[in-house]
């Protein structure tokens, strides 16, 4: 019997993703892939350090797994991408096409297939989302990471949109966690009335820290996950990652069966969640218009 291997490479701590991965293990279950039987799984967690992905895609390249799976976006997916040209790699990332991840989203090319978030205006409309739960937020502090590929493209486009908001934008950059305090201390100086975190894999290990530096700061924190939204964020608003990893068990079992990854389209999310922390809002002292309310996915009380 066949036992398949599977290579997991991502930028985060293994603590992250244990709901997703849950439901990866349960759809290729499904599918006929039992972990301990006819699958292995074989982790890689480079623990918010970017530097570390290179080294530990080679790892999994050296242990010869049949598929790479790279769900939290562009860095680990290069890195998976620069360590073979053979493996098939299915991966979770923005922008798959625009950071040069695959040729197009009908015809991949190369040995890469999968999911793109297509994050152009994703960004925008969680400050769009912002500004409607918090109308008196003119000044909002923008958090991203210049170290990652898609952070500039994101910064511009965000730009464009706090312009047609009405918005005045602070960009305050964060490449590694111990730059985290001093953009909230910027923050804070320049008063701002609201932030907007950029979707990052380093942002997203240090969400709890984030949280609690805007409650300290009486800030209105607007993120991409719910598991920022879950720690005390205002608002988050981002496709169903559960529902990514439970398509990306999709991706693998086709790979198993004799699919080549040129030949199986990227897609694009379907479901895409917005929650809203009203025990924030609270404290915050505002009140969320029954606008946003009864758009909510899920009310935190």
């Amino acid at each position: 019997m066949k036992v398949w291997r599977i290579g997991f490479l991502s930028v985060q701590t293994s603590s992250v993703f244990q709901p997703q991965l849950n439901a990866l293990r349960q759809k290729l279950r499904d599918l006929g892939y039992v972990e301990g039987r006819t699958l292995v799984l074989g982790y890689r967690w480079a623990e918010g350090r970017y530097e570390r992905l290179p080294a530990l895609a080679r790892e999994l390249v050296q242990l010869k797994m049949d598929l790479i799976l790279t769900p939290d976006g562009v860095p680990p997916t290069l890195a998976a991408k620069a360590a073979t040209k053979t493996i098939p790699i299915v991966f979770f990332a923005g922008d798959a096409v625009e950071s040069g991840l695959v040729a197009s989203l009908a015809r991949p090319g190369g040995n890469l297939t999968g999911v793109s978030g297509l994050t152009a205006g994703l960004d925008a409309k969680r400050l769009e989302i912002l500004k409607e739960a918090v109308p008196t937020a003119t000044r909002v502090a923008i958090l991203w990471n210049p170290e990652n590929l898609t952070g500039v493209p994101q910064r511009n486009r965000i730009a464009l949109a706090a312009e047609t908001l009405g918005v005045q934008p602070r960009m305050l950059e964060a490449r590694s966690p111990s730059e985290i305090d001093n953009a909230f201390a910027v923050a804070a100086r320049e008063q701002s009335n609201g932030m907007l975190v950029l979707a990052d894999p380093m942002f997203t290990s240090q969400r709890k820290r984030i949280v609690g530096l805007a409650v300290r700061a009486r800030l209105p924190l607007a993120a991409y996950l719910p598991s920022f939204t879950e720690a005390g964020a205002l608002v988050s608003y981002g496709p169903s990652t559960t529902e990514i990893f439970r398509r990306l068990a999709v991706y693998a079992a086709k790979i198993f069966n004799g699919a080549k990854p040129p030949d199986l389209p990227v897609e694009e999310p379907t479901t895409y969640e917005l929650v809203i922390n009203l025990k924030t809002a609270k404290a915050l002292g505002l009140t969320i218009p029954q606008s946003l309310v009864l758009r909510a996915d899920e009310m935190i009380q």
